[in-house]
């Protein structure tokens, strides 16, 4: 299609041509109207492909495909490929993505500090203690609190517990003193590093396996999964089974773009995403002990665990940062989950 022959520069000429170009684009687009359109939901995170949160956004690709029948399309985008953990949460503010699942870690510096209970060291023992506050009562409240940080929460998937890794094994408090260790952006894990006599030091995680390497840090602190995937054993000679915190994931949507959906579309992803969030729960175990059996196995690495007495005088040595984050948040959320969960523990 040409645009008529007119006068160039002249009103009529401005008309015509916008009009050429409008109908132009109608063109291309007039088949797809005539079906239903399609959306496109892009999903960002920070970790690989094969660790339970991967595993868990590519789940949540193919089911809504399938619910769908691929009307509704999500993009994933695995190792910070899109968003790094230093801009994620703006670009989800700001609409330039529409779902994350950020750590539990980066609520606290995003304005929801009480999500800063889930850093709390040596606090939980079993996943069924951590899935008794996510899944229930408190976990909700949790969730409907994050609108006040313009996001909607949709649900919680865990990764599992955190092991140190450093130059030497980090069996007692005096093993950390002057360690250079790399912690997410959080108030509590910079108190834990700072409790047990090291340098909490806050870097992306797309960067912690560069740093070691070039001895910006000494030390992590990761579930085995994450180490594995990271390749962190050649940089990295012991692994300090600690079992000292809990690492999970909150996934939450922009705002704007969950308003916007129809209460069909709304309901179709929440539950795919539910189902999503089941099977990742349910893998994430698996997962870490499949990848702390290879590691194992890894020449060069060494693999040491805590005696009870040594993991009670590091769970001593943490105390003061339960006691700040009461100070800090208040005292309800940390005694409802004790009460509720922990089975009334102090400490």
């Amino acid at each position: 299609m040409r645009p008529p022959p007119v006068r160039a520069g002249s009103k009529r000429h401005l008309l015509m041509v916008s009009v050429w170009l409008w109908l132009c684009a109608l063109c291309t687009v007039w088949v797809p109207m005539a079906q239903a359109a399609e959306l496109v939901v892009r999903l960002s995170h920070v970790v690989a492909p094969d660790t339970p949160k991967g595993l868990m956004a590519t789940r949540f690709q193919q089911l809504v495909a399938q619910a769908s029948g691929g009307r509704i399309r999500v993009d994933v985008y695995p190792d910070s490929q899109l968003y790094g953990d230093d801009d994620e949460m703006e670009a989800l503010q700001l609409g330039a993505v529409e779902i994350l699942a950020p750590s539990l870690s980066k609520f606290g510096v995003a304005g929801a500090p009480e999500f800063d209970v889930f850093d709390l060291p040596f606090l939980f023992d079993t996943l069924t203690q951590v899935r008794c506050v996510t899944q229930g009562r408190i976990g909700q409240e949790l969730l409907q609190g994050l609108a006040r940080q313009q996001m909607v929460g949709l649900g919680f998937l865990d990764n599992g517990f955190k092991q140190m890794s450093a130059p030497r094994p980090l069996l007692q408090a005096a093993d950390f003193k002057g360690l250079r260790l790399r912690i997410q952006a959080s108030r509590v894990l910079a108190a834990q590093m700072r409790a047990l006599g090291a340098y909490p030091v806050v870097l992306p995680f797309g960067e912690t396996r560069r740093a070691l390497a070039e001895g910006v840090v000494d030390g992590a602190e990761n579930p085995v999964s994450n180490f594995l995937t990271q390749g962190l054993a050649p940089v990295q000679r012991t692994l300090t089974l600690t079992d000292h915190g809990y690492l999970g994931y909150a996934v939450v949507a922009n705002p704007r773009f969950w308003a916007s959906l129809g209460e069909g579309d709304r309901t179709l992803l929440q539950r795919a995403l539910n189902q999503a969030l089941a099977e990742g729960n349910a893998r994430a175990a698996a997962l870490n002990a499949q990848a702390l059996a290879t590691l194992k196995q890894t020449p060069g690495l060494q693999v040491h665990s805590l005696s009870a007495a040594q993991r009670t005088a590091l769970r001593q040595a943490v105390q003061p940062v339960h006691a700040d984050f009461a100070r800090r948040v208040g005292t309800p959320l940390l005694r409802d989950v004790k009460n509720l969960c922990l089975g009334g523990i102090s400490g």
